[in-house]
């Protein structure tokens, strides 16, 4: 008579099965409990949601892929801490959709890049990366400094994140396509860089 055990390692079908439910009750254990905690649902004192602007230029910083080669997650060690500042917590990034969250760094974390520089370093960093740090394999962005910010599909995004939870006004939201004119890819871009990670900085 056959094993249990043997049936399972036998049969490809049942074992695919088992393995999908036994994953499956394992993720859903881990992750839906965080869905309760005030520590990952909750923003931070001070948090507040991106401007249009700023939200602009997060939307220019995931189109040119600057989150594949720079994180915006500090690990709760000392090395991190020590090098970036306070490691990242869930309540800094609760209106982030999507989240920009990952390990993986070709160039420096980001998560507490803003404020560290002025604008114009950044403006320069982004024509020409070399100027400012010769030892950098980044692209050039210079393009993006002659590129007017078309704001016109703003309001429309702000809508679709005030339904996920992100508090934007109807004055917000009317008033966003025209706060951006004039204005450039770089200037979003270098908008979005300089909020990052600047509601923890002052905890250590």
């Amino acid at each position: 008579m056959k094993s249990t055990h043997e049936l399972i390692e036998r049969n490809m079908g049942l074992l695919i099965v088992l393995i999908l439910a036994l994953v499956s009750v394992g993720g859903l254990v881990e992750v839906v409990p965080l869905f309760f905690q005030k520590s990952t649902t909750e923003p931070v004192a001070g948090l507040k949601p991106y401007t249009p602007l700023q939200l602009a230029g997060r939307d220019i910083y995931i189109r040119e892929g600057c989150n594949n080669c720079h994180s915006q997650m500090i690990r709760p060690f000392r090395a991190e801490t020590e090098r970036y500042g306070h490691y990242s917590v869930a309540g800094e990034f609760v209106y982030d959709h999507p989240f920009l969250w990952g390990s993986k760094r070709t160039g420096p974390d980001l998560a507490r890049v803003g404020g560290r520089f002025s604008d114009e370093w950044h403006h320069v960093h982004l024509i020409n990366p070399r100027d400012v740090v010769p030892e950098s394999n980044m692209p050039a962005y210079a393009w993006l400094d002659r590129t007017p910010l078309d704001g016109g599909s703003l309001p429309a995004r702000m809508r679709a994140l005030r339904v996920l939870g992100v508090p934007y006004s109807d004055e917000e939201i009317a008033k966003a396509a025209e706060s951006v004119k004039g204005k450039t890819e770089m200037d979003a871009l270098i908008g979005y860089l300089q909020g990052l990670g600047t509601v923890l900085r002052q905890v250590r």
